[in-house]
């Protein structure tokens, strides 16, 4: 039985920082939890939770979640996270069969040791130290610029909410960074400064 795309019962970051307390792979928050960490909460209700990891980083993470399910999601559809699924997606959803339910989701990003890689455009490149910020809970998450730079393509209600709440707190490097990024992968952009 594939569970319902639907079915969503997202942890909180916190809960997540506390199952991958100790493990050796570097891993974020990313998505509007990322911004909402961000900007100390208050940003809006999510429906989901989303984190990222260097793509051949997956299985540690996935190792301290055995009592979940994984499974690839595409085109409006999950399948199971066999070797082929996970070669041709990014995205890994999490799910917990006995909320009958989804709890969170793992973008599995291209990188070069410690150098993260846009999915977007494989010229972005960013060591990890300087994208990986953290709450002051010690929560990990992406830095403001580059979960903007992920949230440009959509432009969904929630982005431009997301926007127009996290760009006016942006450092000069970081709007920087958005827009030169923004150019080169959303020309012509109405998120460009």
């Amino acid at each position: 039985m594939t569970p319902d795309i639907e079915a969503w019962r997202p942890w909180h970051p916190r809960q997540m920082a506390e199952r991958l307390t100790g493990i050796d792979v570097p891993w974020y928050v990313a998505g509007g939890w990322a911004l909402d960490l961000h900007l100390g909460g208050g940003l809006r209700e999510h429906e989901d939770l989303e984190i990222a990891v260097p793509r051949d980083r997956f299985a540690p993470i996935a190792g301290r979640f055995p009592e979940l399910a994984f499974y690839v999601a595409r085109d409006g559809k999950v399948g199971p996270a066999t070797p082929e699924a996970l070669a041709e997606q990014y995205q890994t959803w999490a799910y917990d069969t006995t909320a009958d339910a989804f709890v969170f989701d793992v973008f599995r990003e291209p990188h070069d040791g410690d150098v993260w890689i846009s999915r977007r455009d494989a010229s972005l490149r960013r060591p990890y130290g300087e994208i990986v910020l953290r709450s002051p809970e010690g929560i990990p998450y992406l830095s403001p610029d580059v979960v903007l730079l992920f949230k440009a393509k959509h432009q969904r209600a929630k982005d431009e909410q997301d926007f127009a709440a996290v760009a006016p707190v942006l450092t000069a490097g970081e709007r920087e960074w958005l827009d030169a990024a923004l150019r080169l992968v959303h020309p012509g952009h109405d998120w460009i400064s």
